[in-house]
């Protein structure tokens, strides 16, 4: 694989995500296991209730996950997550940041924290990842 250095090389290489992609999700911004994506709420994403379904949040925070913890150093895979619902959107966008809390040897872990742009703390997922080996 190639090294990703730039923004637009890091959003070439997810566009293969393609249910992220078909979900809405964009990559806004990369870092030292760091990423930011966003994705604008669609009728696609509301519930029968009219709320934003808890899947696009899920959806989104794993993308963003994915994105962090894989850009730099490819492999690394969820081996569990774990979702908190605290707030509904308010806005028109929900916006995720993964930031990495631990990075060992052989596992990772991860905080996203999904907002709306008012800044609402809508959910909070953790993600335990671990990392593949490839022989290349």
């Amino acid at each position: 694989m190639q090294k990703l250095e730039t923004l637009e090389q890091v959003r070439e290489f997810f566009a293969n995500d393609k249910y992220a992609m078909v979900s809405g999700a964009r990559i806004e911004a990369v870092g030292d296991h760091y990423a930011k994506c966003s994705v604008k709420i669609e009728d696609m994403h509301r519930n029968a209730m009219g709320g934003v379904m808890g899947g696009i949040y899920f959806t989104l925070a794993d993308f963003t996950f994915a994105v962090a913890s894989n850009w730099q150093e490819p492999g690394a895979v969820s081996l569990s997550a774990n979702i908190d619902f605290h707030s509904a959107a308010r806005g028109e966008y929900l916006i995720a940041e993964a930031n990495c809390i631990k990075d060992g040897r052989s596992t990772c872990f991860y905080r996203v924290d999904i907002k709306d742009e008012k800044n609402n703390l809508l959910t909070t997922v953790s993600f335990t990842g671990y990392k593949v080996k490839y022989n290349a």
